[in-house]
């Protein structure tokens, strides 16, 4: 019979060691993380008592999955090598450098939740994939090596009390018959785990916070590999397909539209503009992590954004206007696709499906405009280089530019100013090769490690985020003022809109004001102020823009003309990697895993609630129709560009 007894005089009393070391490094960390927790946490302790029992499954689970080479190591070695001055060496250091592992989890753990209020999730696993940028980002940002030596102090520390009992376990002689009575029974708990736990369990309240801090890190990290991409018809709700159909061209449809075909989902339309195309020039801006909450014009009383702030009165402002997601290739993939976030990972990461889309670029290109997306960081990063380069643009990036016309970089790539410097050169050739261009800018000076070029602003170099959106005004400041003297600023529009916000965690899963971001459209010569006070979001900035220049085009875009919106059109599609979201004046409808449905009522107040919906409401059905076409679209290629005649083709599938 296994006891503990039995575990105590087995060699197997080393997993016993570590595994009392591992619940109290996870139950420390999940204290931490709740301490950390903002007021809309709600704490209580009953809550607490719930998160701590849950947590403490999943904490098992992951260290069931982590057994299983360790049994089988355990189990398989021979009495006369287990106790050989090899493995006893080889065991002391296999445990000093877990328990050093476990310690470096709590760390990582921490500085994770303060810059996403979340666990471990798919950003983390992305995240290894770019070494070079994270490490640089990380050995810029945190005092690494005072860090590292303070967990190897506290992990010797903690080894000095436990190596005793650890060679106790080294001595031990025992049979192998014995040693399978409890390898076999440790195999067992992995497959208890699997069968019996899954993430079902951690969404036991309608608190995202309380979800998140019964999670278990390591646990949720590797449970990200397997949901980069999710089944949309596997995990979610379903309605009928023509009516999912019918609804969502329905949503598309606007008066000077007329759709190509009566296919299922087949939402290509023809777009007819009445009068002379203007050709104008593009500069569209994407400023990294730029929520709206920083902005004067939208309350912000800290003097951050002084040039924005000026350029509001002199552009178009849309105050109402949302991220579709919570990273930059989501804003990436909306601005440029026109399509609502599919669940798992962007179309930008999914490598292989990425290119051949109906695409901003595609279309302008096709009216003879130079496209090119100009990053201020290396282009693999995120694939970008492929999403675009197979999207109708060209693409120059930091490893395009000289190193002597460089004068800031950091870990994500060079300063804001000098990323202009680019594009200036770039459209200074354009003008005089009297070409029309379209450059989508992408910056990354708002990011951590927040640092930047000195004598800028008053906020000096790594101080916060603060002097980074301040160091980010600047340059947009700096950058139009050059502009102004070039004879290509009168016939270009100038857009700066943010990819994402600074943080969108919150109480529920989609908090609506995580989302909110600033959008201005600048042409003094072109366009008279106006403050655009309509619902939408990044979906709607492609067919804006092609509208603004008067364009006739074929398009496959799921956002409108924000220009062209009336009331009844307006809605912000939001999501992130699992829960997608409607947002209508006043009303969230939110579709999750498990076929979960649910709305929020007034979800720009911090305290409003999710409430299960059924799909057979209106606004549901409208959130369903969506999402459901997304998929199902971009599923059958029925988006896909033809590159020869400039026109939108469906690939031929079976109906």
């Amino acid at each position: 019979m296994l006891t503990l007894t039995t575990i105590r005089q087995s060699r197997y009393f080393v997993i016993a060691i570590i595994f009392a070391v591992a619940m109290v490094t996870f139950a420390t960390t999940r204290t931490i993380l709740a301490v950390l927790a903002p007021d809309q946490a709600e704490l209580s302790i009953g809550s607490l008592l719930e998160t701590y029992g849950i947590g403490a499954l999943y904490d098992i689970a992951f260290f069931a999955y982590a057994l299983i080479p360790v049994s089988l190591y355990l189990l398989l070695m021979p009495n006369r090598l287990w106790r050989s001055r090899i493995n006893k060496a080889w065991v002391h250091l296999a445990c000093f450098a877990t328990i050093y592992g476990l310690l470096f989890i709590v760390v990582a753990e921490i500085l994770f939740w303060l810059e996403f209020q979340v666990r471990f999730n798919f950003i983390s696993v992305d995240y290894l994939v770019y070494r070079r940028e994270v490490t640089d980002n990380i050995v810029q940002s945190y005092p690494v090596a005072l860090i590292l030596t303070g967990i190897f102090l506290l992990t010797a520390l903690i080894y000095w009390r436990l190596a005793i009992h650890v060679q106790y376990a080294l001595n031990r002689q025992e049979s192998f018959r014995r040693r399978a009575l409890v390898g076999l029974a440790l195999l067992l708990l992995p497959m208890g785990a699997y069968a019996g736990l899954d993430q079902r369990l951690m969404h036991f309240s309608q608190n995202a916070y309380q979800n998140e801090l019964a999670c278990d890190g390591p646990y949720q990290f590797f449970a990200a590999f397997r949901n980069n991409e999710l089944d949309y018809r596997r995990f979610y709700t379903t309605i009928d397909d023509e009516l999912a159909s019918s609804t969502l061209r329905r949503e598309v449809q606007e008066p000077n539209s007329a759709f190509v075909d009566d296919d299922l989902y087949d939402i290509r339309r023809r777009i007819s503009a009445e009068g002379e195309e203007q050709r104008l020039n593009i500069m569209l801006v994407m400023i990294e992590s730029l929520s709206a909450k920083y902005l004067g014009i939208f309350g912000n009383e800290a003097g951050l954004t002084p040039n924005l702030d000026k350029l509001a009165d002199s552009a178009l402002l849309f105050s109402r206007f949302y991220a579709t997601g919570t990273r930059t290739t989501r804003g990436l993939e909306a601005v440029t696709l026109s399509i609502p976030p599919t669940p798992g990972r962007s179309i930008v990461k999914r490598l292989g499906h990425e290119s051949r889309m109906w695409s901003l670029g595609n279309v302008l290109k096709s009216k003879g405009y130079d496209t090119r997306y100009i990053y201020g960081g290396r282009g693999y990063f995120d694939n970008m280089n492929a999403f675009f380069s197979g999207n109708g643009y060209q693409v120059v990036d930091q490893s395009s530019v000289a190193d002597e016309e460089l004068g800031f970089t950091n870990a994500w790539g060079m300063a804001d100013e000098d990323l202009y410097t680019q594009a200036i050169k770039l459209a200074d050739d354009d003008y005089e090769r009297r070409k029309t261009f379209f450059f989508h800018l992408m910056t990354t000076s708002n990011h951590r490690p927040y640092t930047y070029p000195d004598d800028r602003i008053d906020i000096p170099s790594g101080d916060g985020r603060y002097g980074a959106v301040k160091y980010t005004d600047w340059a947009i400041g700096d950058f139009l003022a050059r502009v102004k003297e070039k004879p290509w600023f009168d016939d270009t529009l100038f857009v700066f809109v943010a990819d994402h916000t600074a943080g969108s965690a919150g109480k529920t899963a989609l908090p609506v004001r995580g989302y909110h971001i600033p959008m201005l459209i600048y042409s003094p010569a072109h366009l008279a102020p106006q403050r655009i006070d309509k619902l939408a979001s990044q979906i709607d900035l492609a067919p804006t823009l092609l509208g603004m220049l008067n364009m006739s085009y074929e398009s496959s875009a799921f956002g409108k003309d924000i220009l062209r919106m009336t009331a009844k059109d307006e809605r912000a599609l939001i999501g992130n990697y699992q829960h997608l979201g409607l947002y209508t004046p006043g009303l969230l409808s939110v579709i999750s895993p498990r076929r979960q449905l649910s709305q929020q009522r007034d979800p720009e107040s911090p305290d409003a609630d999710m409430t299960e919906a059924d799909a057979e409401d209106p606004l549901m059905r409208r959130d369903l129709a969506y999402y459901q076409g997304a998929d199902y679209i971009y599923q059958h290629r029925m988006n896909t560009w033809d590159n020869h005649d400039g026109s939108i083709k469906a690939d031929s599938v079976a109906r």
